[in-house]
């Protein structure tokens, strides 16, 4: 069995404090090599200027880093094709889309053309993401249009990521294609 680092585009997704943003960054460091972190946060508010504080201290210091809230094809697009890329995250990018008004095609078709481009990438390429459909349903429209369509960015990206992994305390799942599941026969 290959070593998840040895793929070269995972798609890493779970709840908050999962587990995975610390395994990204440690992915990334084990290949040794440049480095870009691609930041969709922004801090709107002081609790979450803390936590963009505390991710950057969690990372070397000599890794690059865009950040942008948007146009993340075009940041990914400004990363050196040499260098490993980690990008954090998709949750706040797609709330950060819908705040913007994008359409939700426009929002999957961007995620879609992002995940193409790292599935061309020779380096390794990590996508941290949130699960946010485990939980209650939202009790408002915007809430359950966020859960819907960062649920739909994620399966985009996760059917082009060479391997997906569920993150809960701490440790990894891997996930399959159902559809690689089924007997031939079915």
């Amino acid at each position: 069995m290959t070593a998840v680092t040895d793929d070269p585009f995972l798609l890493v997704v779970g709840g908050a404090r999962s587990g995975k943003s610390d395994f990204a960054i440690e992915a990334a460091r084990r290949r040794r090599r440049p480095t870009t972190f691609v930041a969709t946060a922004q801090a709107g508010d002081a609790d979450m200027a803390d936590r963009i504080s505390r991710h950057q201290a969690d990372r070397p210091s000599s890794w690059g880093l865009i950040e942008e809230p948007l146009a993340l094809a075009k940041a990914v697009e400004a990363v050196p094709t040499d260098h490993v890329i980690v990008l954090d995250c998709l949750t706040l990018w797609v709330a950060n889309a819908l705040f913007a008004e994008r359409t939700e095609s426009e929002t999957v078709a961007e995620a879609t053309e992002v995940a193409r481009e790292l599935g061309r990438r020779e380096p390794l390429s990590v996508v941290v993401t949130n699960e946010v459909g485990l939980g209650i349903h939202p009790e408002t429209s915007m809430g359950r249009h966020y859960r819907d369509r960062l649920g739909r960015v994620n399966a985009a990206v996760a059917a082009v990521a060479d391997r997906t992994l569920f993150f809960a305390a701490g440790l990894a799942m891997p996930l399959a294609d159902p559809f690689r599941l089924l007997s031939d026969g079915e």
